[in-house]
């Protein structure tokens, strides 16, 4: 073989091994072309209205609860309600046995008619005593004690008649009645027991449901972001304050709103926060004391950013969205977020400007930092009541 042909098939063997090299890079061009950047849907962020809410456990108590005592002590001889009855302001709830009472008045009495026999005998003598003084008879002396016999008789009147006066008023009190308008409560003791005001149980419970209130709490930090940081007082800002809802405790909403009315001056060292009493109406009686739910309290934020719960992520307890930049390309970036929010959005505080894009959906699944998408417009969501598109049946 000439020195002629071994160099031609050298340059052969190596024009066939770049040949050979050349394939697999031509196989990744050729994938890279069939395989587009992905479709992902962004949204473009801008100032918006964010109506968000926070909730705190409510204990309900109607506008007034008396616990109704007894004044005197004595059995119960008759129960004239039941529990869960409305009751009007004078209405009979208790009747105590009366018979001790009833002889005390009757003795009262018979010792003011005593009392008075005795004025009107002292009366008669201190008149005689004066016509026989008028005519120099008897002396000063014996006319000055007619008249303190007299005035001495008049002040046992007067003992009598308070005394009589005090028996009337305990018989009285053995008849018990309903202070207010409002609803029984719980009947601890029947006919027969004994009742007395120095019992640690009342009798029952009336409740003026009419109106109640919804007590919750509210934390040191809470009152201040209340009054803006200390720049308007407590007073002004229940003033300025929405109306309120209250969740009941199967998860309904009742349908009238309240205000809150108070917030306590002292703040709970044990607990850290004030009591505060919203106010509301109570119709149909639905609302009772004792009872539990939740205040929602509006809290409407101007000119915020807000984004899609589902277009952040969170790693290492920081929450992270994805830009996308001018090239399309999306760039992990960590944003901070109110706490509160309505389980649908959050409001960014930092980390995002208004004018950015970021992507809406894939996040967590399908991007990742520095991958490089194609940016659609997200799908509208359904209007409110319209009815999902219907999948065409299948041919037979």
């Amino acid at each position: 073989m000439t020195m002629k042909s071994i160099a031609l098939s050298k340059s052969g063997i190596g024009m066939m091994l770049a040949a050979v090299a050349l394939l697999p890079s031509c196989s990744k061009n050729q994938q890279q072309m069939q395989m587009p950047a992905p479709e992902i849907a962004t949204i473009t962020i801008a100032p918006q209205t964010a109506a968000l809410q926070s909730t705190f456990p409510a204990t309900i108590k109607g506008k007034t609860d008396i616990d109704i005592r007894p004044q005197v002590t004595g059995f119960i001889t008759k129960v004239h309600v039941d529990e869960g009855q409305h009751v009007r302001k004078g209405q009979v709830l208790f009747t105590l046995d009366q018979v001790t009472f009833q002889a005390a008045v009757d003795q009262a009495r018979a010792a003011v008619n005593n009392a008075q026999t005795a004025v009107n005998t002292a009366k008669m003598t201190a008149d005689s005593k004066k016509t026989l003084f008028d005519k120099n008879i008897i002396s000063e002396y014996e006319y000055q004690l007619s008249q303190n016999s007299l005035a001495q008789a008049q002040a046992q009147l007067a003992n009598a008649k308070a005394a009589l006066a005090s028996a009337q008023k305990n018989l009285a009190y053995t008849v018990v009645t309903a202070p207010s308008d409002g609803v029984v409560g719980t009947i601890p003791n029947r006919e027969g027991s004994l009742a007395s005001p120095s019992s640690a149980q009342p009798l029952t419970t009336v409740s003026d449901n009419s109106e109640v209130y919804a007590y919750f709490s509210l934390t040191e930090k809470d009152l201040l972001k209340l009054s803006g940081e200390g720049k308007q007082s407590i007073d002004a800002a229940i003033k300025a304050m929405p109306e309120v809802q209250l969740r009941l405790s199967d998860g309904t909403l009742y349908p009238i709103s309240g205000k809150v009315a108070t917030v306590s001056g002292v703040i709970d060292n044990s607990t850290g926060s004030s009591s505060v009493r919203a106010l509301f109406k109570n119709p149909s009686g639905i609302l009772r004391s004792g009872g539990t739910g939740q205040i929602i309290l509006p809290d409407d934020k101007q000119d915020v950013i807000v984004i899609p719960q589902k277009a952040t992520f969170e790693l290492q307890d920081r929450r992270f969205a994805y830009v996308v930049n001018d090239s399309n390309k999306i760039v992990s970036t960590p944003i901070t977020i109110e706490a509160n929010n309505d389980g649908k959005t959050f409001v960014v505080t930092s980390g995002l400007q208004p004018g950015q894009r970021i992507a809406v959906e894939g996040v967590g699944s399908k991007l990742s930092d520095g991958m490089v998408i194609n940016p659609v417009a997200p799908k509208e969501a359904p209007q409110a009541g319209e009815a999902p598109a219907q999948a065409a049946p299948a041919a037979k």
